[in-house]
């Protein structure tokens, strides 16, 4: 008797249809854990209807990579987009986010170079992971919790079962690599130098993690799925790309192509990412309430035991070189932390004690300074706030946290449209680019932007209007814009 798909019903997408390998792999603990990280990290302290999390974003992005891949499937035979193919791409839609810690972003990208690695002596192993850790990616991560979901749940015999292949086929009739390798090729996002398909699909490696124009399927569930629970309105229209997809021969490789008409939605859909990030993903509490989760991790992390493999114990940084235990590591953490008992995990505790009395750390304000950031500046800088007025209200270096903000279309300063490739009606095989000047006069000319953000760790009223003062005539020293509240 064949298996049978499985309906759910998403808020975002509707009915959604999972083939019965996708259950299965729904069904293990390793992507189960996605119950319990937070998509958007400190958001949800917020947004209070930011308490969706990676699980079911995870399941929309294999329901459109799906989508899309049969879109070309049925529209253009001439592809060989194989039932293999489809399915592949919708494992790595599911299986992309496996590697995320503790609120999403906030692990990888704030708590891990942050993190106080305390090498052991006499155990080049392990040490290992300092050199690790300073590489570390959610992307790498998410291969590596793949590997391991299917071999602590046995999935080759059920992959198999459904004609994924492990080894590069010796028919030559069957061009295509072993599937394991494109699997992993598309959560990383890129090509390995023994891909896992070859050139002529070489356009199936843009349907989850586009590296090339950043318009993936990726993107359209996290946009729609995030301004849904944001209570943010987007214009942008995933459906209408995926209609009007098609792959085009762009001199020796393959892409994803979409019709001249579609720019505008296009604009739109970058325009939506730099909103969310403006208003949600950078909005100044969230952006300090993830610092403050990180800096009370990082106090935190070698007071945290997590049993691994063979029975070591992990810290909470260094449970990224164990999978066995990283799938133990979720937003749980926090809570963990919070109601412990330990004298030790003190000073982590009252970190995150005043996220809950929303007694968090309070921004001064930020101003657009014209020039390129580095960490070495935002460390002296914090110095030279502290010293701005001679009559400073007693305030230290240690009381200001000083935040550079990026925001961007995506390619950083650069128009991402500049690296897609569109089509006509009247000749469809025939790609192009499309420059500003055909498009509209009313384009944004700047496409990225950088801000200064800066806050102060004590809150009473004589402090902050100090620390206001200081700032203010920090930025007055430095000839830059008057800082905005």
């Amino acid at each position: 008797m064949a298996e049978q798909y499985k309906v759910i019903n998403d808020p975002i997408h509707g009915h959604v249809e999972l083939h019965p390998l996708l259950i299965k792999i729904i069904d293990t603990p390793q992507f189960q854990r996605l119950r319990h990280i937070k998509q958007l990290g400190g958001a949800y302290h917020v947004y209070p209807g930011a308490s969706h999390n990676r699980f079911e974003h995870s399941i929309g992005v294999a329901h459109l990579a799906g989508e899309l891949a049969k879109a070309l499937k049925e529209k253009e035979e001439e592809l060989n987009i194989t039932d293999r193919d489809v399915l592949c791409v919708q494992i790595a839609g599911l299986c992309h986010d496996l590697g995320h810690g503790p609120f999403s972003h906030l692990y990888d990208a704030i708590f891990i170079p942050r993190a106080n690695f305390i090498p052991r002596d006499n155990d080049p192993e392990y040490n290992k992971l300092e050199d690790k850790m300073k590489k570390w990616k959610h992307e790498k991560a998410s291969v590596e919790m793949f590997d391991h979901m299917v071999k602590k749940n046995n999935l080759e015999d059920e992959m198999k079962k459904h004609h994924l292949k492990f080894e590069k086929p010796v028919d030559e009739n069957d061009p295509d690599g072993d599937d394991m390798t494109f699997i992993r090729e598309m959560i990383k996002g890129k090509k390995t130098k023994t891909p896992g398909r070859g050139v002529k699909k070489s356009f199936l490696y843009e349907i989850v993690a586009n590296k090339e124009t950043g318009i993936d399927v990726d993107k359209f569930d996290y946009f729609a799925r995030d301004s849904y629970h944001l209570g943010i309105q987007t214009n942008f229209d995933h459906r209408r790309f995926i209609h009007f997809a098609r792959v085009c021969q762009v001199e020796e490789n393959w892409h994803i192509c979409t019709r001249d008409k579609e720019v505008d939605n296009l604009y739109e859909m970058f325009h939506t990412r730099y909103c969310l990030h403006r208003r949600a993903y950078k909005h100044k509490v969230t952006k300090i309430i993830e610092t403050m989760i990180a800096e009370a991790f990082v106090k935190a992390d070698e007071h945290i035991q997590i049993k691994g493999s063979e029975g070591e114990m992990f810290s909470l940084s260094t449970a990224i070189g164990d999978m066995e235990a990283y799938t133990k590591l979720t937003d749980h953490v926090f809570q963990d932390i919070l109601n412990s008992p330990s004298e030790e995990l003190d000073d982590a505790k009252q970190i995150l004690k005043r996220i809950i009395d929303r007694k968090h750390y309070r921004c001064l304000g930020q101003t657009r300074p014209n020039l390129s950031l580095t960490k070495t500046m935002r460390d002296r800088w914090q110095q030279e706030l502290a010293e701005a007025v001679p009559n400073n209200g007693g305030l230290t270096a240690e009381d200001f946290i000083v935040e550079v903000v990026t925001m961007d279309y995506g390619m950083k300063e650069n128009d991402p449209i500049e690296n897609m490739y569109f089509y006509s009606r009247g000749n469809p095989n025939h790609p192009f680019k499309i420059s500003r000047d055909q498009v509209s006069k009313l384009l944004p000319t700047c496409f990225s932007e950088t801000l200064i953000r800066v806050y102060c760790k004590k809150i009473d009223e004589i402090s902050l209007n100090a620390a206001k003062e200081n700032f203010q005539q920090w930025c007055t020293m430095k000839g830059w814009p008057i800082p905005q509240y």
